[in-house]
């Protein structure tokens, strides 16, 4: 990971590929438009809500990632595209949240919807991230956890059930994230 200097450097690049606030929404799986958002929206997890299957995807340099592998952890999982603004513009704030939290057992993954490695390649190489970079290649895990704006960021206790999800571009070195991240892991 390279820690704050690195995502602070990036946040120049987030601005060059257009990073402003929003939600970018999809009806399906095609793709709605821009919505803009007034800030990020946090759901809770119904408690008994049924759980989704679980996330199990490639990772983009080869390999896994298996939320059930994570158990002990607190998972911050976010759904993202490099055509969506918001997205990019949250991606360095993910990569100060991981830096930061590191220490505490905090994992943050990202989870790219369905755009080939050549695209992932070319922005990774525009603008770097030190995150892992899973692919749900098909859509479907977006569509199993009911993925229908971009970004959507899913939190899971250490027991590896979720806790909440934000729908929208968060600060997630502000508030309200940071209080939401600090509760979930006291």
């Amino acid at each position: 990971m390279n820690g704050r200097r690195g995502a602070l450097r990036r946040l120049g690049a987030a601005a060059a590929w257009g990073g402003i606030g929003g939600i970018v929404g999809i009806g399906g799986l095609g793709l709605h438009g821009i919505a803009r958002a007034a800030g990020p929206e946090r759901r809770p997890w119904p408690p008994r809500a049924p759980l989704p299957p679980p996330l199990v995807l490639p990772l983009l340099d080869g390999g896994r990632w298996a939320l059930a592998e994570s158990r002990g952890k607190l998972v911050v999982a976010n759904f993202w595209a490099t055509w969506c603004e918001p997205c990019r513009a949250e991606l360095p704030s993910l990569e100060l949240l991981a830096a930061r939290h590191e220490a505490q057992g905090l994992q943050v993954v990202t989870i790219n919807f369905r755009e080939t490695e050549g695209t992932l390649r070319r922005f990774l190489a525009q603008m770097p991230i030190g995150l892992p970079l899973a692919r749900d290649v098909d859509g479907a895990a977006a569509k199993a956890w009911d993925v229908r704006l971009f970004p959507t960021t899913f939190v899971f206790g250490r027991d590896g059930r979720p806790l909440f999800s934000v729908r929208g571009e968060a600060d997630w070195g502000a508030e309200p994230a940071r209080g939401w991240i600090a509760a979930a892991l006291s």
